[in-house]
């Protein structure tokens, strides 16, 4: 196989995606329908390529270099001539179901069609193509060049081969895989999203003030972040649709949503992206 990689979507994973597999010497092919959102992602690989030469983890000539590695499309025709397709685009089922039946037509035969979604279904999305044993879950952590984990995601049909490949890939670009079961939310939003909702209940009930409890968080636990600060940078809609997953997919009470994070998201305050949640930013 080739090493090229198409990445759907050029948003913050998305981009985040292209740049690491860039860095690593991969050919990348960003997708997304909007042009203003390839122009932002390049930019942002750019800048957050910058980053890493001031504080002296990248080389100043490598940067022309990496960025000459990233081309970019407004068509899914595009993915034609990868090994790897990574889907990164929003957490909506609909859309990702007709994005991997696009996929399914479009990829050569033996391609791996790998979605980052962070709580739905790789089973549901396989289901979707007729190579169910091709698909699976590669779900980086946000921002993806700096976060060392990905949670690899079989589904019921994935194959061996397939996982076996996505761990390799995973470890050539420099992270830490680590292989999961397709459960709702997974492992890491299963543990988290918990004790998110969990603090937001604290401040509803009046427990403590949102500074307060992530003190608690951040001193006590040693989290380098606190729930409530952490839940405004991942966006609380995101957080909410989590949630939802979890309550409906598990079906136990203990996942149900704080009224006080849904009041929250019907307000519109979703976090640091709308400069209000839990805090004002």
């Amino acid at each position: 196989m080739g090493d090229t990689v198409a990445v759907i979507g050029a948003g913050q994973m998305g981009n985040g995606i292209a740049h690491v597999f860039a860095q690593s010497g991969f050919d990348v092919t960003m997708i997304d329908v909007s042009d203003d959102a390839l122009e932002r992602g390049r930019s942002t690989i750019a800048s957050n390529l910058d980053r890493q030469i001031k504080k002296g983890t990248l080389q100043a000539a490598d940067k022309d270099v990496i960025l000459s590695r990233v081309r970019t499309a407004n068509t899914l025709d595009a993915a034609s001539e990868a090994s790897l397709v990574v889907e990164a685009a929003t957490e909506n089922r609909g859309l990702k179901f007709k994005i991997f039946s696009d996929l399914d037509r479009i990829a050569a035969p033996g391609t791996i069609l790998a979605t980052n979604t962070s709580s739905i279904s790789i089973t549901e999305i396989a289901a979707r193509t007729t190579r169910a044993e091709n698909v699976i879950g590669m779900h980086f952590m946000n921002p993806v060049p700096v976060m060392q984990l990905v949670e690899v995601i079989r589904g019921l049909a994935t194959s061996d081969e397939t996982t076996t490949r996505v761990l390799e890939l995973s470890k050539a670009v420099g992270k830490t895989a680590v292989e999961v079961q397709d459960y709702p939310g997974f492992v890491a939003n299963r543990i988290l999203m918990p004790m998110i909702n969990e603090a937001v209940y604290c401040l509803m009930e009046g427990v403590g003030t949102a500074e307060s409890i992530d003190t608690v968080m951040k001193l006590g636990m040693n989290h380098p972040m606190g729930p409530l600060a952490l839940a405004d940078l991942i966006g609380l809609d995101t957080c909410l649709a989590i949630l939802e997953v979890l309550h409906e997919g598990l079906g136990d009470p203990k996942y149900r949503p704080c009224p006080l994070l849904r009041k929250y998201v019907a307000a519109g305050w979703m976090g640091r992206k709308a400069k209000r949640g839990f805090y004002t930013y």
